[in-house]
């Protein structure tokens, strides 16, 4: 008989290895990669993921809402983690085991902790409440001379804007009214501040530019209705074209109520401002707001016709949807 039939069966020796991991640590491990892992799967730049889904803004109001959103989730994720953490750790090192009939210790009118999750969440809340209301009063703040004056009045379902400052040819403020067929261009410049006065002449409308990431009511009568009509930002921080809408439900043709801001660097806003008070030589008539800009030739963003969105039809036979005006068409 041999050595290994006169032992028995004895196990087999190995070598040590590390202990096994435990379903707490397991799960840490997976937040943890899922956390490393799904900001690298979405293409997302690290500015994009602390914008968590907010736009680009184009003003300073724009971006102290945006900071102000950052550091809300910010601090949303940390308290959730924690209490995440708390709730996970509970259930790993809590949990009631098998064969363990012993009753946990229970802690029923414990004051010390009844005050902590009562002063804990009413500080949060606090501080909160106080980066809010910051935002709040610099997004309502109103420079006593700003550069650029602007009326805005919305109508079912369109809108005019006028530069109450600026007169034209025939002595009226320069307008750009839009129409059916034509989408409103709201020329601004970059770099100097604005102030919208606004009102409707029918129901209540909603001024919105995506990228000042606010929206604005627009009431018909606003000194009745007691609103504050008047407001400002600072600047346009960079030029380009941007879409505007009315984010009130207003009647049957609201989501056609469209308007293009067109941001300008200042000198080409201020000749285009120079040619909205002459004559049109080809026209005999004041030039319009796509005239003068097709005139100062700075290429895409001088395109007298809206880019960012167009005209919708008005034919409520019409069984199909609405498509951009082409040049063939």
């Amino acid at each position: 008989m041999g050595r290994a039939q006169r032992g028995g069966h004895r196990p087999v020796p190995t070598r040590p290895g590390p202990a096994r991991r435990g379903p707490a640590r397991r799960a840490a491990q997976l937040a943890g990669l899922a956390l490393l892992v799904v900001p690298l799967t979405t293409g997302c730049s690290v500015e994009e993921v602390l914008r968590f889904g907010w736009p680009v803004g184009v003003t300073p109001q724009a971006e102290a809402m945006r900071e102000l959103w950052t550091w809300s989730a910010i601090a949303a994720l940390i308290v959730g983690a924690i209490t995440w953490g708390a709730m996970f750790w509970a259930i790993a090192f809590h949990r009631k085991r098998k064969g363990d009939d012993t009753v946990p210790r229970q802690t029923q009118y414990n004051l010390p902790l009844e005050i902590t999750f009562t002063v804990i969440p009413t500080i949060i809340v606090a501080v909160l409440f106080a980066f809010t209301v910051n935002v709040q009063n610099y997004v309502d703040t109103d420079a006593p001379e700003p550069d650029v004056r602007v009326d805005v009045t919305a109508f079912q379902w369109n809108w005019e804007f006028q530069y109450p400052d600026v007169q034209a040819p025939d002595g009226q403020p320069v307008s750009t009214l839009g129409t059916s067929d034509t989408i409103p261009l709201l020329v601004l410049p970059t770099g100097r501040s604005i102030e919208f006065t606004q009102h409707s002449n029918d129901v209540i409308h909603s001024f919105f530019v995506p990228e000042f990431l606010f929206k604005r009511d627009v009431f018909p009568m606003p000194e009745v209705n007691d609103q504050d009509n008047v407001w400002q930002i600072d600047q346009i921080e960079r030029e380009g074209a941007f879409v505007g809408r009315c984010a009130e439900l207003c009647g049957a043709y609201h989501s056609m109520m469209n308007f293009e801001v067109r941001a300008l660097s200042p000198e080409l806003y201020d000749r285009w401002i120079g040619l909205r008070q002459q004559v049109n030589p080809a026209t005999n008539a004041p030039y319009t707001a796509g005239e003068a800009l097709q005139e100062l030739g700075c290429g895409q963003l001088c395109t007298p016709e809206a880019y960012t969105t167009y005209p919708f039809t008005t034919d409520r036979t019409q069984r199909s949807a609405s498509l951009p005006v082409t040049s063939g068409s």
